[in-house]
């Protein structure tokens, strides 16, 4: 037999016809290839690749055996940890569907849920449990989680709970399990964190390759949109209309730029909801749910709220802010053009950022069509063709109809006729924003010739008229950069570069500007949850620093370097060597 001969559990086959699978994607076919039968597997797969039905597929022999249905539920036979609530929820869906005809009992265990109903349903009896690290490890530290039946366990995005800080709960979990139990990792990338992992808790593991963590998804068309820093809001406004898509989601990077985002569009008419770490889990269940059934067309998200979440027919997905990171990138991205779907990814980009932009998307090898952001005569001839559309493809006049047409026909003449369903067309879509003209900078980062009556177009600085001035309690015997400063502060205040201006770097300590639009928010902020660092302060300063010209320090570039790869600053933690200062770490990110 052929390694490249492939079987589906005869359990599972009438759920995939069900579903409407006609072919399986590339992981799913790698699975269940001769090769990977019965051994641990170690998987790299991209967002959106069809995995979760992949290792479902995969664990079926392991826990059903030749068997056609499950037996009566007791102690759980697959575990399936994934690193949020949201994506444990969805997988939990998915394994429901796919494992329906074997008659399995699922149970899920994640934070932010009611803890006792979990238990009762775990003594009730479940064939698979899916859930996230924390809740699991509590289940079993508590007892109620007894794993000693376990014939296969899956983790879920490993290297994003490694990210995450479950390490000590994953390894917790999986010395508790079995030691002849199947393990199955899935993973973007496979960093030397998920190689040690792998090394000591699965046996001769198979590893596959699926697709490459950094090859961008071939179903998903890449347009860059520059705009005015001033416009931003605007380009999403008329970006959102142009497509018209009927499902999308706009990334931001902080919680507060969400709920600025949100009530901005919800003022102009969208059916909006918004995903952030601040909502409780009953609210996050009803904005997703409200993109589901389509009383919601757009969703407005943070990266880790959204992480993992599948949104049927999602065919756009706006960056609101510029991904510095490219797998932040490829994962904000991978929400669309998801199980040979076509889609759109939308890079809104101010015109100073554009050479940024370009390098992120030189990172994951992406072509990127550029543009102005969609004008308001855009919109109204992408308005004008849908009603045309709409209208050439309506149906002939029912029996019912028919009297009543030729009244009309009889009173009005055609061309009123056409006018008045235009103008009732028209009115009833939103209209859309003023933009400017823009021209599209060249590849190069700098402006090209403006036409003919267009103005040239300068990298806009930022304004810094009745900006606050604060202390942060590091310098140069501390041995402070900017290159390190501006993600902490930043990060402290949920601001983003734009609203820092100078930094001022003095032997104790530094100063720095933030925007009068920002400073009244940021000092409540820090004063409230302090810098978000240990051992750092950062305090209202007062007045400008008497700093002597030769220190004051340029802003820093906006892209990070790190070890050759674009750091993303929201994340960046300083280190205990050279370029950072002593005795100082960073917080270890918690669950």
């Amino acid at each position: 037999m052929s390694d490249t001969e492939i079987t589906i559990h005869p359990a599972l086959a009438s759920a995939l016809a069900r579903q409407g699978y006609e072919t399986l994607t590339p992981v799913q076919l790698a699975v269940l290839e001769t090769r990977a039968a019965g051994h641990d597997l170690l998987v790299s797969a991209q967002t959106g690749s069809g995995k979760t039905v992949a290792f479902g597929l995969a664990i079926a022999p392991t826990l059903l055996g030749d068997g056609q249905f499950f037996e009566v539920a007791e102690r759980p036979l697959g575990l399936i940890i994934a690193p949020t609530r949201e994506l444990a929820l969805q997988v939990e869906r998915e394994l429901a569907w796919l494992y329906a005809d074997a008659g399995a009992v699922m149970a899920s265990c994640v934070g932010g849920m009611d803890m006792r109903k979990e238990r009762r349903q775990l003594e009730r009896g479940a064939h698979i449990v899916v859930g996230t690290p924390g809740r699991l490890r509590d289940h079993i530290t508590k007892g109620s989680l007894d794993l000693s039946n376990l014939r296969a366990v899956v983790l879920d995005e490993a290297d994003e709970m490694l990210d995450l800080g479950f390490r000590e709960d994953l390894e917790f979990i999986l010395a508790a399990a079995p030691p002849e139990r199947r393990t199955l990792m899935f993973s973007a990338t496979v960093p030397k964190t998920i190689a040690h992992l792998a090394k000591t808790f699965q046996r001769d593991a198979v590893r596959i390759v699926a697709t490459s963590a950094r090859e961008p998804h071939a179903d998903i068309d890449y347009q860059m949109v520059v705009a005015q820093s001033h416009e931003r809001e605007n380009a999403i406004i008329n970006t959102l209309l142009y497509f018209d898509s009927g499902s999308a989601i706009v990334f931001c990077h902080t919680r507060e730029a969400v709920k600025h985002l949100t009530a901005r569009l919800a003022n102009r008419g969208f059916g909006v909801v918004s995903l952030s770490g601040e909502l409780s889990q009953a609210e996050r269940t009803s904005a997703l749910q409200a993109m589901r059934d389509g009383r919601s067309r757009v969703c407005v998200a943070t990266d880790v709220a959204a992480r993992g979440i599948d949104l049927p027919n999602l065919d756009l997905v706006i960056h609101a802010d510029l991904p510095t990171n490219p797998d932040i990138l490829l994962h904000r991205s991978g929400r669309t053009g998801r199980a040979g779907r076509k889609g759109v990814c939308v890079l809104i980009v101010p015109v100073r950022r554009t050479s940024a932009a370009f390098r992120v998307l030189d990172l994951v090898n992406v072509q990127a069509t550029m543009r102005g952001a969609p004008t308001a005569a855009d919109i109204d001839a992408r308005y004008r063709e849908q009603i045309l559309e709409a209208a050439t493809a309506s149906a002939p006049p029912e029996e019912a109809e028919a009297g009543f047409v030729a009244e009309l026909l009889a009173r009005i003449s055609p061309e009123q006729l056409a006018a008045a369903y235009l103008r009732q067309q028209l009115a009833a879509r939103p209209a859309p924003e003023d933009i400017s003209q823009t021209s599209v900078p060249a590849r190069s980062g700098q402006p090209r010739t403006a036409p003919a009556g267009e103005p040239r177009v300068r990298a806009e600085r930022p304004d810094m008229t009745g900006s606050a001035w604060f202390t942060l309690s590091l310098g140069r015997k501390h041995r402070a950069e900017p290159k390190w400063l501006l993600p902490m502060i930043c990060k402290a205040g949920n601001i983003t570069r734009d609203d820092v201006g100078a930094i001022k770097i003095s032997d104790e300590e530094t100063r720095f500007q933030i925007s009068a639009a920002k400073a009244a928010d940021y000092a409540e902020t820090v004063a409230r949850q302090g810098s978000g660092e240990k051992g750092v302060t950062i305090t209202p300063a007062g007045v400008a620093p008497s700093v002597p010209r030769e220190e004051s320090t340029p802003r820093a570039a906006p892209v990070f370097k790190h070890k050759g790869k674009a750091k993303d600053p929201s994340r960046f933690k300083p280190k205990t060597h050279a370029g950072g200062p002593k005795g100082f770490k960073g917080k270890k990110r918690g669950a």
